[in-house]
């Protein structure tokens, strides 16, 4: 898990408290979070997981303030996203970093062109102090020499690799990753992840990861939290989801953490014996 003595997480940059969010009509009401109450640490990785249509990407919306919740009150450091509108909404944002699913890059734009546009977008930097800054993320990165490059030219993992360094360039507090490794090999998901980590630790933002991609995500995170039929469960640790007596959670573990499940409650069932 990506640990760092120099955090202080006594003060958590996100809370939820007592969210509720819901679809559709009445009598075909869908209830993704149901007055649910968590928070996400500072400074540290904080996973996000559970089955399809479970709320995983509403929650990185509602956070945003892309989405309202029906009821409850979310906060960014100390500000409720939920009564923010107009310009207030719009400089929160700018605390944010977002890696969408698909990168999301802009495909008549060229590597550079993409990964400055929040630059030219939000600041007054000039095109001098743009180039210095986006090359130094792409040298990061390991994106020099593919610059003056398109989208199309671009494999799987190198897009993501765009879009982070993309999701940097204002140098945000918090960075979104919405299923990051969306339609990637095994081995490019772990270097993507090995990406993710190594960026987290050298910089120090709070990442929060939405990802179907389990029990692999679990190796970045500091907290997870499990959503399921509007109800939320957090851990801190991966053995607490292991060894957890709710049976939809052990369904869950048995489901997407095949031998790590079956490995430690054979040991669980030796030991109470």
């Amino acid at each position: 898990m990506t640990r760092s003595s120099d955090v202080n997480t006594s003060e958590p940059v996100i809370r939820f408290r007592e969210v509720t969010k819901s679809f559709g009509e009445r009598r075909r009401r869908h209830v993704v979070l149901n007055g649910v109450s968590f928070s996400i640490p500072r400074g540290r990785t904080t996973v996000i997981a559970g089955g399809s249509g479970q709320g995983k990407s509403v929650t990185l919306k509602l956070i945003l303030g892309l989405m309202r919740p029906d009821s409850g009150h979310i906060y960014v450091d100390g500000q409720d996203v939920t009564t923010l509108r107009g310009a207030q909404l719009r400089s929160l944002r700018t605390r944010f970093g977002v890696l969408f699913q698909g990168a999301a890059l802009f495909d008549s734009l060229t590597v550079f062109e993409n990964v400055a546009l929040p630059l030219r977008e939000r600041t007054k930097l000039s095109e001098q102090e743009i180039r210095e800054k986006v090359m130094a993320t792409l040298r990061q990165l390991e994106l020099e020499g593919h610059e003056e490059k398109f989208p199309a030219q671009l494999s799987g993992g190198m897009k993501k690799r765009v879009g982070l360094a993309r999701a940097l360039q204002l140098e945000p507090e918090i960075v979104l990753f919405d299923e990051p490794t969306t339609g990637l090999d095994p081995l490019m998901t772990q270097e993507i992840y090995d990406l993710f980590s190594r960026t987290q630790q050298r910089l120090g933002y709070t990442a929060v990861i939405v990802s179907h991609d389990i029990p692999k995500v679990f190796d970045l995170a500091d907290r997870i939290i499990l959503l399921n039929r509007g109800e939320v469960d957090v851990f801190d640790d991966i053995e607490e989801i292991v060894h957890s007596t709710k049976p939809y959670i052990r369904e869950f573990a048995e489901m997407t953490m095949g031998d790590m499940f079956a490995d430690n409650s054979g040991k669980k069932g030796c030991s109470d014996e």
